[in-house]
């Protein structure tokens, strides 16, 4: 196996295990939340906490690579995952389970920190958006296994089986890494890191992201604005500094790479929540078994998947902002299908509105995240790798900070039963709605980054 296709197979791999994870745990929600006794909103804190703590890392980690190496750091973030996805599988209350996934979410920012890097520096421009539309749909396959065998697995054996069924892969994952990844580049060998900033940012970030799930309440008041102090101060440190953990020059000067990360930010923000709310509609609304759930929620990741490679593909002959600015336009439509969802819509318009929802996600990530890689010189690589996955991971958080805070608003610290449905159904309608703005106003972000080539 030559250079290119060893690193090429090899992230490819853990592509497809780290969003099978997630995905995985999603249609397991309703059974884990009857096991360990959790209500709506701390049952979200399952897949909100891993996502914190991966969206908290992922820049610090990307800069870390570029110093130290990216094989390095990617080969000790599958171990990282890996260990805690099978302490995760036998956690034994919901304080357990959920520092389990902050620290699982601590290697799954370092495998996607630096994995986008390494495809970056062996593959030329003309051929990059080829090599990340064959990652991404990875990414859109593993999620489409999840709920099907998430489903299967949760139904038959219990929900813990989908955390130790992770491991076995990490581990083989693991060895493929060490045994075929060669490429190992120290752009910025060196250079300092800036620690400081790094924990003013993690920190800062934090906050926003907690002050946000907690929303409407004071508490979530004063933790919103802690957090924009706190990134006000980091944006003046960051300044200053020689070797900043985020180059804030670069953001100033290029316009594409900025205006890439700012609709990758809002695209994720408009759609990550869709499956965890889908997932509790169909299980408690529709009253499908966990199988069968999967079996509906995998159609949207199918469609991503079949469609990744081809937008990828596009994206190096047509301007990665007209096929990026298309693919959200139809994510605002499948969001707002799906926003008219009740208790007696069919499940062909469930498949309907999600299979619309997976086509504009196809084609929008692939081809945005072409525009931001080319848009920076290889020594910015990993940083550049750090800022499209801190968005990925920052959107998805701030979906579910959304999604939490219309749950609290319409259900409270409840569990979800019979007489909570209407208000879970009001909550998944608003929240859909918001969702589809954000995705509109997204596309003229998208359209306004300018001409890449």
């Amino acid at each position: 196996m030559t250079g290119k296709k060893a690193v090429l197979f090899t992230v490819t791999t853990t592509a497809f295990l780290i969003p099978f994870m997630g995905s995985s745990v999603n249609v397991a929600l309703p059974h884990i939340a009857a096991d360990l006794d959790m209500d709506a909103v701390l049952l979200s804190w399952v897949a909100a906490a891993y996502l914190l703590s991966a969206a908290v890392f992922l820049v610090p980690v990307g800069r870390i690579a570029d110093i130290h190496g990216r094989k390095k750091v990617y080969v000790y973030g599958i171990v990282v995952f890996t260990t805690f996805s099978f302490l995760s599988g036998i956690a034994s209350s919901p304080a357990a389970l959920i520092a389990f996934r902050f620290a699982q979410g601590i290697g799954s920012a370092m495998v996607f920190g630096t994995g986008t890097a390494l495809l970056t520096a062996v593959f030329p421009r003309g051929y990059l958006g080829r090599a990340l539309g064959i990652t991404v749909a990875a990414v859109y396959i593993g999620l489409s296994a999840g709920p099907l065998l998430g489903g299967l697995l949760t139904e038959h054996i219990g929900w813990r089986s989908i955390f130790l069924a992770v491991v076995p892969l990490g581990m083989s994952a693991f060895v493929l890494a060490v045994l075929r990844l060669d490429h190992d580049e120290v752009e910025a060998k060196g250079e300092s890191f800036d620690l400081g900033g790094s924990v003013v940012y993690s920190m800062a970030l934090m906050f926003l992201i907690l002050g946000f799930s907690r929303l409407p309440e004071m508490l979530g008041l004063w933790l919103v604005a802690a957090g924009f102090a706190g990134t006000g101060f980091f944006l003046w440190w960051e300044s200053r500094q020689r070797n900043p953990v985020l180059d804030i020059d670069m953001i100033r000067s290029n316009r594409v790479f900025a205006l890439s990360n700012l609709a990758a930010l809002i695209s994720y923000s408009a759609t990550f929540a869709v499956v965890f709310m889908m997932s509790l509609y169909l299980q408690y609304i529709k009253g499908l078994t966990p199988q069968n759930a999967g079996f509906i929620l995998v159609c949207q990741p199918v469609v991503m998947a079949l469609f990744s490679p081809f937008a990828g593909k596009l994206s190096d002959r047509i301007e990665p902002r007209i096929v990026a600015s298309a693919g959200m336009a139809m994510t605002t439509v499948g969001l707002i299908m799906l926003a008219f969802l009740d208790g007696n819509s069919s499940l062909g318009f469930v498949v309907m509105g999600l299979a619309v929802l997976g086509m504009g996600i196809a084609f929008f990530s692939s081809p945005n995240t072409n525009a931001v890689m080319s848009s920076v010189d290889s020594r910015h690589y990993g940083f550049a790798a750090g800022m499209v996955g801190t968005m990925r991971l920052v959107g998805q958080v701030m979906s579910m900070a959304m999604a939490m805070m219309a749950l609290s608003v319409f259900i409270g610290r409840s569990r979800i039963t019979p007489e909570h449905y209407s208000g879970f159904v009001d909550a998944m309608t608003v929240a859909f709605f918001v969702f589809a703005v954000l995705c509109f106003v997204g596309m003229f972000a998208s359209l306004a980054r300018g001409k890449l080539r």
